[in-house]
């Protein structure tokens, strides 16, 4: 008899990936791997998108490594700038995309089914927890969310709203706001229908949401 525990099921799902990812992807795409490791990136992108494992940037883009800088977190929410004392992954992350890679735009992109999103409708599982000191920067507008519209239409005007949100916050850092205003940095809103596969583009802070036609 062996003495060697089981692989689980989840580690075998990884390793077989990473086989492939080896036999495929990367044998098709080595020069750009070794071209973007001793050259760094560039890319043009910086994508703020929620942490959900139905949303895949890469997949609904069909990017390839070094085209697009990715930051995920719960809800795909850009806080505030705050300089108080604190870990800031995401703002150092925007800090980063801004002043040192000089991206071209940045994309705050929601998803319909949105767990953040619903925690902020229904509250956070752990009162007092992270999740809920994250999603209070939606404080604001979730109450006007909830005075104008039926509550079977809070989600989804929520999730729409919270991109609205995070656009504004993005302005209130100064490298944003500044390259922004030069015309030398886009801000944009997108939002992913995960039930039919389908993008939307945003026009701005206030502005609504449009259907991207497939081609």
């Amino acid at each position: 008899m062996s003495d060697t525990a089981p692989t689980p099921e989840w580690k075998q799902q990884l390793l077989d990936g990473y086989s492939t990812f080896r036999s495929s992807n990367f044998r098709r795409q080595k020069d750009l791997y070794e071209e973007l490791g001793r050259h760094g990136q560039s890319p043009k992108v910086m994508l703020i998108a929620c942490a959900d494992s139905r949303v895949e940037p890469g997949d609904i883009f069909d990017t390839i490594p070094g085209e697009m800088f990715v930051v995920r977190n719960v809800a795909n929410l850009v806080p505030p700038k705050d300089e108080t004392a604190g870990y800031h992954g995401t703002s150092a992350a925007l800090e980063f995309a801004v002043e040192s890679l000089e991206v071209d735009a940045i994309i705050v992109m929601g998803h319909e089914s949105c767990g953040g999103i619903k925690a902020c409708l229904e509250g956070a599982p752990k009162p007092g927890g992270y999740i809920d000191k994250w999603i209070s920067i939606l404080d604001e507008p979730r109450v006007v969310i909830k005075a104008a519209h039926s509550p079977d239409a809070h989600q989804s005007e929520m999730e729409f709203e919270g991109i609205r949100e995070s656009l504004k916050n993005l302005m209130s850092f100064d490298c944003v706001r500044t390259r922004v205003e030069s015309g030398t940095l886009e801000l944009m809103g997108a939002y992913f229908s995960v039930i039919r596969g389908v993008l939307f583009f945003g026009d701005g802070p206030d502005g609504n949401f449009r259907e991207i036609p497939p081609n």
